[in-house]
């Protein structure tokens, strides 16, 4: 598999973020950068990893850049694909309630809606026809595993089947960017497998599509990442945690070498080891 790489237009941009309650900083001090990873004759978007260890604001930092939480400072930015390029540049636009879609840990879905309600409502500003939306919910259905539960409430739904219609009903209804909080947790090893494969097809399926999520895996985000961060408590210069979380270390498995393999190598064992440190020490 090629691992030759382009970076092109810059697709989230986060700067000098804070959020705090009553007075409270849960977050402070985030900034990075990711953009369009292009590949010699294969379409695919981003996946990012956020690490991290419990409490430490993976939660807040999700929900601020879904538009879901005003920052206290600084700003989210993403390319704002209705207005044309300038210069070469596409212009930007702070993030907004209903850009990127959520996935939350409860995988929270519509309790009085099928999951073909719930999908059909979940095109509802698309601009297509009725028509169009079927074809388009009937493929996904098929793609997702999920025709033979079309027409089934939440309730009657297993863990792996909520998950996927939660994930496949934000991948509808929101743009390219994909927020899911802890999507592995609680599930066991066919649904991970499940979800995995939902991540490759979002991937493939457009060049822009960029999935930010959480683990508590290390391995597992090394395998399917190819950008980590790990948010966590900064310690001073006598060694004392600080009691925000900020970024302490980007990996860019990119330019290691270690995105989009195979297998899993000793190198990405290398970097599970590394990156446990570093969170252990936060």
């Amino acid at each position: 598999m090629s691992k030759t790489y382009e970076q092109k237009q810059t697709i989230l941009q986060v700067e000098n973020l804070s959020v705090a309650y009553n007075g409270k900083t849960i977050i402070q001090d985030i900034n990075f950068t990711e953009r369009d990873t292009v590949r010699p004759g294969m379409q695919q978007g981003q996946i990012i990893a956020v690490l991290g260890r419990s409490g430490r604001g993976k939660s807040t930092l999700f929900r601020t850049l879904t538009g879901l939480e005003k920052p206290t400072t600084g700003q989210v930015l993403i390319p704002d694909l209705e207005k044309p390029v300038a210069n070469g540049i596409q212009p930007a636009k702070k993030v907004s309630e209903g850009d990127v879609g959520f996935v939350d840990q409860k995988y929270t879905l519509f309790r009085h809606k099928t999951v073909w309600q719930s999908l059909f409502f979940a095109m509802r500003r698309s601009g297509l026809t009725d028509i169009e939306k079927k074809e388009k919910i009937l493929q996904h259905l098929s793609d997702w595993g999920l025709t033979q539960c079309r027409d089934q409430y939440p309730v009657f739904l297993s863990g792996g089947q909520r998950q996927r219609t939660a994930i496949l009903e934000q991948l509808l209804s929101s743009g390219y960017y994909m927020v899911l909080d802890e999507p592995f947790s609680g599930l066991d090893i066919g649904n991970i497998q499940s979800v995995k494969k939902a991540f490759q097809w979002i991937n493939a399926s457009h060049e822009l599509h960029t999935i930010i999520f959480s683990t508590h895996d290390i391995e597992l985000a090394v395998e399917l990442a190819d950008s980590i961060y790990v948010l966590g408590y900064p310690k001073d210069a006598e060694g004392v945690s600080g009691t925000a979380g900020t970024i302490l270390k980007h990996y860019d498995l990119k330019s290691m070498g270690l995105a989009w393999n195979e297998s899993f190598t000793g190198d990405h064992l290398e970097c599970v080891k590394e990156i446990k440190e570093v969170m252990l020490a936060s």
